[in-house]
């Protein structure tokens, strides 16, 4: 796994084999941002990482000159791992070790991005999907991207769905 582009382009970020995650493939990683660079202006934005498992896309986020970046999840084993990675890389994000649901029921703050990666048996994709939308949580501007596999799919007129191998990203602007 590596940083793909921006302050820390080409650091590379070794995971310990006892950190239980699917870490977004580089090549799907790269697609992605891409995509988001064309159409977005990254630095100075505010973006939230759900499920962050490595930090992958935290420090991507971060690299390409988001200003503020919060990355969370509930496995304490990841929330570790990112604080060495941080320390190592020499970047700042906020980091909060809870449940995605549980933190976005009681955030208020917005963001321009949102990023939400769940393990792919995960069953509430839509159901939090919404709860963030109607919290209203994503700046106008911004937008909210789920990374998933086939089984998953939104019925919303406007999502985009992109594909790299196995990996879907459904992409809702607002």
């Amino acid at each position: 796994m590596r940083i793909i582009s921006g302050s820390h382009k080409g650091r590379k970020i070794q995971m310990p084999n006892n950190l239980e995650v699917r870490p977004t493939t580089d090549r799907a990683k790269e697609s992605l941002f891409n995509i988001l660079q064309n159409r977005y202006v990254l630095e100075n934005k505010c973006v939230l990482d759900l499920f962050a498992g490595s930090g992958n896309i935290s420090y991507e986020f971060f690299s390409r000159g988001c200003s503020h970046v919060t990355s969370v999840d509930i496995n304490k084993k990841c929330i570790l791992f990112i604080k060495s990675q941080i320390k190592q890389l020499e970047i700042n994000l906020n980091i909060i070790h809870e449940d995605a649901t549980k933190f976005i029921r009681k955030n208020n703050k917005k963001f321009d991005f949102i990023f939400l990666d769940p393990p792919y048996i995960f069953k509430y994709y839509n159901e939090l999907k919404e709860l963030i939308i109607d919290k209203n949580i994503i700046n106008t501007g911004g937008c909210l991207i789920i990374e998933h596999d086939k089984n998953t799919s939104f019925n919303d007129y406007n999502v985009e769905l992109k594909k790299y191998g196995s990996v879907y990203f459904s992409i809702f602007s607002f």
